[in-house]
């Protein structure tokens, strides 16, 4: 069958254009509709929103289970600037501590504000600092403890994700894979055109009716 220049043109053209329309449905459909809603009698939801609660455990259990481990927080903390950080709380609290002392004082808390210059409150601070690091390794193993009781990362992980709004989810996902997807859409309008040029390719060799 001798097929005109026109639909040799027509054809992959309506392939890719079905191909790349076919590809930016699925991919908006990753996110879209974010609230379910009904067509045709068929309930219709982004695949995010509606399987949220299941992404949010899958993401709690490798953050818990492999990328965050409870020996991996002891080690960080083992690392950690004990000095500087107490240093910091301390400089950050003590003058509002002061403040209430000062205030149950009444008139005598001009004496309490003659003694504790701003140089004697640094040597406060860093002795406060120095004798709790003297038993750095109970402070460390009190700390271990309150880890093991309090903070169970797999939980707090997949009920973080699963409070998380579907839309600041599709931003965080187009932020890092925009490209990719986008790639995905224009690679359906390719197959679409290539499979158009091959239809066009049967039907010229079928026999003229």
């Amino acid at each position: 069958m001798s097929l005109s220049p026109l639909v040799w043109i027509l054809i992959p053209l309506l392939g890719a254009w079905i191909g790349y329309g076919t590809n930016l449905i699925a991919v908006r459909m990753i996110f879209r509709p974010i609230k379910p809603v009904k067509v045709l009698g068929f309930r219709i939801q982004g695949l995010v929103g509606r399987r949220q609660a299941e992404i949010a455990k899958s993401i709690g259990g490798v953050v818990g289970d492999h990328l965050l481990s409870h020996a991996d927080m002891m080690e960080a903390l083992e690392k950690a600037d004990l000095e500087g950080l107490l240093d910091g709380i301390l400089e950050d609290r003590l003058p509002e501590v002061l403040e209430g002392v000062k205030k149950s004082l009444g008139p005598m808390a001009s004496m309490l504000d003659m003694f504790l210059t701003p140089e004697r409150m640094v040597d406060i601070r860093k002795t406060l600092v120095r004798k709790i690091l003297e038993n750095r390794e109970s402070l460390i193993v009190s700390l271990e403890q309150a880890l093991d009781q309090g903070l169970d990362v797999h939980s707090l992980v997949e009920s973080k994700v699963a409070e998380f709004p579907v839309e600041r989810l599709e931003e965080l996902i187009l932020l890092v894979a925009k490209k990719e997807l986008r790639a995905i859409e224009i690679l359906g309008g390719v197959l679409g055109a290539l499979i158009g040029l091959v239809q066009a390719g049967i039907l010229s060799l079928l026999p003229a009716t």
